[in-house]
């Protein structure tokens, strides 16, 4: 496992993939593996206040994950621009067909031998989306965060070597050249008016999704009231940086050799790249047709932004699109199935919790 966070390391800072989740998740991984540390404690239980002292500071940090997701979405909502999905509403089909590989990977799952809590969690990894897999691991398969976590917040960070392989195998040369039209512009009233519509229709539906979708909203209200300014610059930088660190060295933490290295593992690590590859498939084929249905006037490269990852899935259509074609400007298109994908693993999320969670 030394070896392991080593790698991540240099994944990390060498090669730069998404450093700012890979380092505080690879140096809680080596700090929990190092011997006699008393760091980390695997199943500790709290009674009572006074065992905080001895229970090592990324103990400490790991009993405060199940609220550190949702906060995490309050950051992510504060500084997300939902300006190109309320542009562009078809972009939540796209969103919710790259969903499938959560239920791909679901499937999947319990064929081989996984039990439906254990699958659930397995599934969401599929959505690219690394709260959201913390968040639902907490609550159903609590002895599988370490594997679970570090496989989507790898899968996230390894975006740009995955998905474009995947978009350059399912679309033509001619389909990658398509040049989009110009969105229009939001104003601010729908703006304000989107996350209050969202929260309210969405959490009526499905209760369970207050938490995680509540949360982004509130967020991004703060962001787009454009009366509390000081909320949304504190939750999406300073709390957010904080919240990042706690998160990923608790993360790293848990990924301990007696949990880690198991059969479990490499099942959940083959299961989480097919997912991942199915929702980005899902997303690419929905917009193909979709391209089709429209006279040609969607790029099916921006389907892929589909998964959760943000803003990195958007930035990899805009670089297979300029590719294709130097004059292609997709990111803001792909913005809109971008956003919509977190929306849309969230309700996943949310969905796997009110089945199997007893809600």
């Amino acid at each position: 496992m030394i070896i392991v966070s080593f790698i991540f390391l240099y994944l990390a800072i060498r090669r730069g993939f998404e450093p700012l989740l890979l380092v505080p998740i690879a140096f809680g991984m080596l700090l929990s593996n190092l011997p006699v540390t008393g760091i980390f404690i695997e199943h500790f239980e709290l009674t009572s206040s006074d065992q905080l002292s001895d229970a090592g500071v990324l103990t400490v940090f790991y009993l405060m994950k199940p609220i550190l997701p949702s906060l995490i979405f309050l950051g992510v909502g504060s500084m997300t621009d939902f300006g190109p999905l309320i542009a562009n509403p078809k972009s939540l089909i796209m969103g919710a067909a790259a969903q499938f590989g959560i239920f791909f990977a679901f499937f999947a799952a319990i064929a081989l031998g996984f039990n439906a809590q254990e699958a659930a969690s397995i599934g969401i990894i599929g959505g690219a989306d690394g709260p959201t897999a913390i968040y639902l691991t907490s609550k159903l398969a609590d002895h599988l965060l370490g594997p679970i976590a570090v496989a989507a917040y790898s899968y996230m960070a390894l975006v740009p070597v995955i998905q474009p392989p995947i978009m350059k195998a399912l679309t033509t040369e001619h389909e990658r050249q398509i040049k989009m039209e110009q969105l229009r512009v939001v104003s601010q009233r729908e703006k304000i008016l989107f996350p209050i519509a969202v929260t309210t229709v969405v959490v009526l539906l499905l209760p369970s999704a207050a938490p995680l979708v509540g949360m982004l909203m509130l967020g991004n209200l703060f962001k787009e009231c454009g009366r509390t300014g000081r909320l949304a610059d504190t939750a999406g930088n300073a709390l957010m940086n904080i919240l990042v660190i706690l998160l990923g060295t608790c993360v790293g933490a848990s990924a301990t050799g007696q949990t880690f290295i198991t059969a479990s593992t490499l099942k959940i690590v083959v299961l989480g790249v097919c997912a991942f590859a199915v929702g980005t498939a899902g997303g690419v084929l929905i917009a193909k047709l979709m391209n089709v249905l429209t006279g040609g006037k969607i790029n099916p490269l921006i389907g892929s932004a589909g998964v959760s990852a943000v803003p990195m899935a958007a930035r990899v259509s805009q670089i297979e699109g300029q590719k294709a074609n130097p004059s292609n400007f997709l990111l803001m298109h792909a913005m809109g199935p971008n956003v919509a994908g977190v929306i849309g693993s969230a309700v996943a999320a949310s969905v796997m919790l009110s089945m199997f969670g007893g809600y």
